[in-house]
């Protein structure tokens, strides 16, 4: 399993109308644990989401299903691996 941060943009003319279902959408994921943590920037620009996948490929086919994706209200979007050290939630070695 790898940690994965995933950062989007928000077109911003359609993210109200997804909020919900995209929200729903992620509390269900981290119920399952594989979301640590997740919110829109202050700025409302867009949003983080720090994900554990098994892999990049498993993590893509995840957040390619997210409401906001399907939706259109994904204008841009990144992932890069994260290796978390220390925290409250880090699992001590």
């Amino acid at each position: 399993m790898a940690w994965y941060l995933v950062e989007i943009r928000y077109v911003q003319d359609k993210v109200a109308d997804v909020r919900p279902r995209h929200r729903e959408w992620l509390s269900k994921h981290s119920a399952e644990g594989r979301v640590a943590v997740a919110g829109p920037l202050a700025d409302n620009s867009g949003g983080l989401v720090l994900w554990q996948a098994d892999d990049e490929a498993a993590l893509k086919e995840l957040i390619d299903d997210d409401p906001y994706q399907r939706e259109g209200v994904v204008a841009e979007r990144t992932v890069r691996e994260y290796k978390p050290v220390l925290g409250a939630w880090v699992p001590r070695a």
